[in-house]
């Protein structure tokens, strides 16, 4: 297969390197300069140093070069560059199928990726999400992995998976596009919250509750949504959470640590230098919960943290004092 991948940041370049071992992949970039220091060093210094590319992979700057002869798409960039990227593709006359990697609610029109691709995209056009438990330094380095693809075209989706699995990257096929999108939307949410109680040190007990509650949480808005209440237990769910509220490399954990410190969310972003979802995303979901009229407390107390400087222990203290209820229903 003749792959494209739009998108030269970590999480770009890692699924670059994975797929140029059994396909014949481009990865493109809109920073020309950045492009050919990467083609030089034969490897992402900014977002992924010490990975070498294989031998296999080609990098340009040129997207109408690239788009002439692939055979599909796949966009990953943070969700706010999937607008102007599929808007790119069609631009310049691609009619390939499309993959995209992002994770987040678009933040103005607090659209799914899906949403903004049927906008876009010519209807006849095979479209999908690949998103699951994964960061991009693992997935570079060679260690294995598993992802979901999920489209509404289930033959798209059964046949891409397949072609793209390997014994390093094992990818389901789905057909909950929107749970899959959810999914991996929200818990960049609930991961800000866990990293809040590792930073304020809450113990196993609270993140395993966090946890919890926040699955309960995905699924509530997911179904809402229009989701199957069982793709949240999949990779896309319940494994994209996991892997995003207790690992060291997740970003969005890291926002909440640093908000645990006290840390303004300017001060945060800057500190980090990669783009975190959780925060952006954290605005949409809730302002499409209070429309949907979906219950979101975790995704509440995340925003007032975020935008309406709650000290992280008086956020805590809201959850915690919550009348209690029922856990189903």
């Amino acid at each position: 297969m003749k792959l494209i991948v739009m998108g030269a940041g970590a999480w770009g370049t890692a699924l670059a390197m994975c797929f140029a071992e059994r396909h014949d992949v481009t990865l493109w970039g809109r920073d020309a300069a950045q492009i050919a220091t990467m083609q030089a060093a034969r490897e992402n210094q900014r977002y992924l140093p010490a990975q070498t590319f294989p031998d296999t992979l080609r990098l340009t700057a040129d997207l109408g070069a690239a788009l002439s002869d692939s055979d599909l798409v796949l966009i990953v960039t943070p969700t706010a560059g999937l607008r102007p990227s599929l808007e790119a593709l069609v631009a310049h006359g691609a009619r390939q199928p499309v993959l995209w990697a992002c994770k987040g609610l678009e933040a103005d029109s607090l659209l799914p990726a899906h949403d903004v691709a049927n906008t876009i995209l010519p209807a006849n056009v095979p479209r999908g999400i690949l998103t699951g438990p994964s960061f991009a330094q693992e997935v570079a380095a060679g260690l294995p992995a598993a992802l979901t693809l999920a489209s509404e075209n289930e033959q798209f989706a059964t046949d891409t998976a397949s072609a793209l699995h390997s014994s390093r990257l094992r990818i389901y096929a789905s057909t909950d596009l929107i749970g899959a999108e959810i999914g991996g939307a929200v818990k960049n949410i609930m991961a800000i919250a866990a990293g809040v109680g590792d930073g304020l040190r809450l113990g196993h007990n609270a993140r395993a509750a966090l946890i919890t509650r926040g699955l309960a949480e995905i699924t509530r808005f997911g179904v809402a949504m229009g989701a199957k209440a069982e793709t949240f237990t999949g990779l896309s769910g319940l494994g994209d959470l996991i892997l995003t509220c207790t690992g060291d490399l997740s970003r969005n954990r890291k926002v909440g640590l640093l908000l645990a410190e006290g840390r303004t969310l300017p001060d945060i972003l800057r500190a980090l230098g990669h783009v975190a979802e959780g925060v952006n995303t954290a605005k949409a979901v809730l302002a499409q919960a209070e429309r949907l009229q979906v219950e979101m407390p975790i995704t509440a107390t995340v925003c007032r943290m975020l935008f309406d400087n709650l000290p992280a222990t008086d956020a805590i203290s809201s959850l915690m004092g919550r009348v209690a209820k029922p856990e189903a229903g």
